[in-house]
């Protein structure tokens, strides 16, 4: 149940990040583009999971040497990474260079933060 969840905040974080510009989700029904974003967050929970920690272990000089702000050019990359990986699977989701994927993974870190605080607050059972 757990995963699921994380999955369902991870799309609604996505989602947000499409209010910038360059970062598109695609023409369809409100159906379709649901799907498409629990595809999206499923890509990108993958990628965090298996391709961000191997970043991070061969990087981590020029995480030390930058303390910690390359940090944000992986979570861009990884982001890009995303919506060409959706692209191939046949995904609307497009990423429209740097710039947009720098900000988009600063918003979903951020919107998937606070959603999981508030998940966290309203599932407490102490």
């Amino acid at each position: 149940m757990g995963i699921l969840v994380h999955v369902l905040l991870t799309a609604v974080a996505v989602w947000v990040s499409t209010a910038l510009p360059g970062i598109d989700l695609g023409e369809g029904s409100t159906g379709s583009r649901i799907l498409t974003l629990i595809g999206v967050a499923v890509i990108f929970g993958l990628i965090n999971a298996i391709v961000k920690p191997v970043v991070k272990f061969f990087g981590c000089l020029f995480y030390l040497l930058t303390l910690g702000l390359i940090g944000l050019v992986v979570n861009a990359l990884l982001f890009m990474f995303t919506g060409w990986l959706a692209e191939q699977f046949d995904l609307p989701f497009r990423v429209d260079g740097f710039w947009p994927a720098f900000w988009g993974a600063i918003i979903v870190a951020l919107t998937g933060w606070v959603l999981n605080v508030v998940y966290d607050k309203v599932t407490d059972k102490d």
